[in-house]
């Protein structure tokens, strides 16, 4: 299952990406339906990979408050898009996925950001998720 999950994460980035740079105003769920019909992806990454982006799609402005709130001296139109995503991911799978361990959602967002991020994304990555974590233990 984790490998599972792991990919998933990285359809939804892709799928996250694609729907930012395109700006049509489509709601994500809709542009990822309408996407996912022409890119063929293993059945098995079907189910998370909507679950994270059924659960971004409805709480896009929770999670943009958050990412906000910790990205000390970042406004989140300024933050690199691909680091805005993975926050995305790993903020939503700390707050709504209760199946996925919170240690687990930062260390694979930090993973992500390690792949696909520049060289201070798995820092700044792993920053934002530790306060947004540590206030909700609070």
């Amino acid at each position: 299952m984790p490998h599972v999950h792991a990919r998933s994460r990285s359809w939804t980035l892709h799928l996250l990406y694609g729907w930012e740079l395109t700006e049509t105003g489509k709601p994500l769920a809709e542009y990822a339906r309408e996407v996912l019909v022409r890119r063929r992806i293993n059945e098995r990454y079907h189910t998370h990979t909507y679950r994270l982006l059924n659960t971004i799609g409805s709480n896009l402005d929770r999670i943009d408050e958050l990412i906000a709130q910790h990205a000390l001296h970042w406004r989140i139109e300024r933050l690199d898009t691909i680091d805005r995503n993975i926050l995305r991911i790993g903020i939503a799978e700390l707050h709504w996925v209760e199946d996925v361990p919170p240690k687990v959602a930062i260390h694979e967002a930090i993973r992500l950001a390690g792949m696909y991020g520049g060289k201070d994304s798995p820092r700044f990555v792993n920053g934002v998720l530790d306060a947004v974590f540590k206030e909700t233990e609070e």
